[in-house]
Parts: structure tokens; sequence; C-alpha cells
């Protein structure tokens, strides 16, 4: 099965020569699921023909705000309601997944409560799921349609699930927990508040679940569609 990553952000260059950009992360962490891959840096304006182009897709995250006035958004969000109507599954991750919202009709903002840093809790119903965050901005309002399938006291909207067309996930199982440190190092001074950080640095250590949410991502892309 090809997939097809959208690639909506850029990691920091100090980083991405020892641990690779978002799409290798994605690639490392799907492996041994019988996907191939393709990039496409629609951060740079770079598009698919159309949304035939791969078998599924997969949105990255990225420090932009769906919110943000730039040029690729707009085209971005007709692609994945052309996505939708073409029954061809989507997968977002953080920046993806609230670009998914957006472009169904939900809404994001800068979460006023603030910052979700490091290794966090997730409920999925079934299990819960320590899982990688790194952001500020949440989904507030979920579209019409989506269904929430996880949750946390500190966000509402985690994951959702739009039947068989998206599954999107505010947290990052991309993220390995030395990446979260380099974040912290090379953007989240100034940016993040020093005790949230500290908090985080203290969970580094902590396993997460990261290979139990690549099955489930295989999972959405792997199911039956008629």
């Amino acid at each position: 099965m090809r997939i097809g990553i959208l690639q909506t952000g850029l990691a920091p260059e100090a980083l991405a020569q020892d641990m690779g950009d978002y799409p290798d992360m994605f690639a490392r962490l799907l492996d041994g699921h019988g996907f191939t891959f393709q990039t496409w840096k629609v951060v740079d304006g770079e598009f698919p023909k159309d949304v035939l182009a791969a078998d599924g897709w997969l949105i990255t995250g990225s420090r932009h705000g769906v919110y943000e006035d730039h040029p690729w958004i707009p085209p971005l969000e007709q692609f994945i309601r052309d996505a939708f109507s073409a029954h061809v599954p989507v997968v977002g991750i953080c920046f993806g997944h609230q670009i998914v919202a957006q472009a169904m009709g939900g809404k994001v903002e800068r979460y006023a409560g603030g910052w979700a840093v490091g290794a966090t809790e997730y409920d999925f119903g079934d299990e819960t799921l320590r899982l990688n965050a790194w952001h500020r901005d949440q989904v507030i309002r979920a579209p019409n349609g989506a269904q929430v399938v996880a949750s946390n006291a500190f966000c509402a909207n985690a994951a959702l699930l739009y039947d068989d067309r998206a599954f999107t996930v505010q947290a990052h199982p991309e993220f390995r927990p030395e990446f979260v440190d380099g974040l912290m190092t090379t953007r989240g001074k100034g940016v993040v508040p020093d005790e949230v950080m500290a908090a985080a640095a203290a969970k580094l250590d902590q396993p997460i679940q990261d290979k139990t949410m690549a099955g489930r991502i295989a999972a959405f892309f792997k199911q039956p569609r008629a």
C-alpha cells in the first residue's frame, strides 16, 4: 500500500541531521506494516496531481497554525475534502489532525490552557495510551460527523474518526523522547513555559506506546473500503 506523506513542516535542522525529518519518522514508526512512502512538501507548495496519486494520505505536524495565512493551506484543505469525497483514507497527526478538522468545518484555536509537551496519557476508551505531545493549538469544536475516539482532561478532542475516511490524532506517535528533548532545546526556550518543559523533561524516561498507535494507524489504512 502506497502512502503519500503531505509534509506541512520541517524538523529543526540541528535535530534532523541525526534523527531525520518528519517523513523519516513516520516511515520508521510504520515500518513492518507493508507500506511504501512518497513525500510531497506541501509546506513549499508541492502537491500531488490528485488524491488518487496514493492509496492513502498522511498529514504531518508543523510549527505553523492551521489558521495562519499561508498560500498552501487553502489548497491543502481542498485536497482533504477531495480525498473525503473519493474515500481515499487520510491520517492526520497534530497539525494534520487540526487541518482536517478545520477543512471539514471544525474549529481550531490557540488553547487558553497552554501547552502539552512530552509523555501524555490519552483515553481511547478500550485502552489508555501514553504518547508524546507538542502543541498549544487544539481542535476546540469537532466537525459534524466526527467521532471523538480519544481525550483527556487537557484535550477533549484528542483523536477523531470520520467513518472510514479519516483518522486524526493530536499527539505525536512519531516523536521519540530524544526528539522531544531536542525540541525543548531548539524551539521551546522562551516559547514554552519553563515549568511545562521541566515536567516534560522529568518524564522523558517513561515508556510510550508508539507501536500500539502505529498499529491503529496501519489498521485504519488497511481496512476494507467499498
